[in-house]
């Protein structure tokens, strides 16, 4: 099929590999503008799918916006049988949703209607959901709203998110391919729309650590935030990450350390890091963190 690929970050990037090693054509990429990074960020660092598409020899489309006319336009003159969407970034306007003769087709990561929006995994995970997935949807002009084509599960168990990410968007890529390879046959199944549920663009407030919430509630949050923005608590004035987490025995005061390998006591039960990583820091495992820094029993952590 004649493709147009629109996506950005690193999720994106099996889609579009899978794509081209289907044999489909894939005509333009359209990505995020490259946004300054690197070091001190003076450097204009570009997409995970802008350096895979020029790798590929792709022509790359990076516009700010697709709501002019003449965005419209240069679209539809690529006259492609189908848009796939992959983490692109930008809202679609009507007129791009219509271009394509197959419309425009998402890889979502989540069984739609659930988590419908920004953050689909990390709130997967912090709602302790026990299976998640990816929903192949027709595209329309509500957020995450059109019908489903095609899904896939997955279960959650104590994955990250870095780490569910990463299953989810090769998964996402192979359940792309299998969608086109007769797109005339499938029939979209429409949302029950009373069941959707939001996953909100996740802020930066929500990942310092309350040690008053359940042990299993702090874990949720350890693994969902990880590993960015990252779960935190203080530690003598320094930052500290949680990358990984699990529930540990013992009880005591919200935040209080219980024993020499960490146990971190909870508003109920109490957690154990696994994975840390200090402000400017490399992350590193709890018998390398505790060699190199004091933490006594009986501290409060804040």
């Amino acid at each position: 099929m004649r493709i147009i690929f629109m996506g950005s970050p690193e999720f994106a990037v099996p889609t579009l590999q899978a794509l081209v090693d289907a044999a489909h054509e894939v005509v333009c990429v359209y990505t995020q503008p490259p946004r300054p990074g690197g070091r001190r960020g003076k450097e204009l660092t570009k997409t995970a799918v802008h350096r895979l598409a020029e790798r590929l020899g792709i022509e790359v489309r990076h516009p700010v916006s697709l709501k002019s006319a003449e965005e419209q336009e240069k679209f539809a003159a690529l006259e492609a049988d189908v848009a796939v969407v992959a983490a692109y970034g930008l809202i679609l306007p009507q007129a791009v949703l219509d271009a394509p003769k197959h419309g425009c087709l998402n890889v979502h990561a989540s069984i739609l209607p659930h988590w419908r929006g920004a953050a689909p995994i990390h709130r997967s995970i912090m709602a302790g959901d026990e299976v998640t997935g990816v929903t192949i949807m027709q595209m329309e002009a509500g957020l995450d709203t059109g019908s489903m084509l095609a899904t896939v599960r997955t279960p959650v168990e104590d994955k990250t998110t870095g780490e569910l990410t990463e299953e989810l968007a090769e998964l996402g890529a192979q359940l792309m391919v299998g969608t086109l390879i007769d797109l005339d046959a499938l029939h979209p199944v429409e949302q029950d729309h009373d069941a959707a549920t939001y996953a909100k663009k996740i802020d930066k407030a929500e990942a310092r650590i309350d040690f008053a919430r359940p042990a299993a509630e702090v874990v949720r949050q350890v693994h969902g935030l990880s590993p960015f923005p990252g779960a935190w608590f203080d530690l003598d004035g320094v930052r500290v990450k949680l990358l990984r987490a699990e529930v540990a025995e013992g009880s005591g005061k919200p935040g209080e350390v219980l024993d020499d390998t960490l146990a971190i006591a909870c508003g109920s039960g109490a957690i154990r890091p696994v994975e840390l990583q200090k402000a400017g820091k490399p992350r590193m495992n709890l018998d390398t963190f505790l060699r190199g820094n004091a933490v006594a029993k009986g501290m409060i952590l804040s």
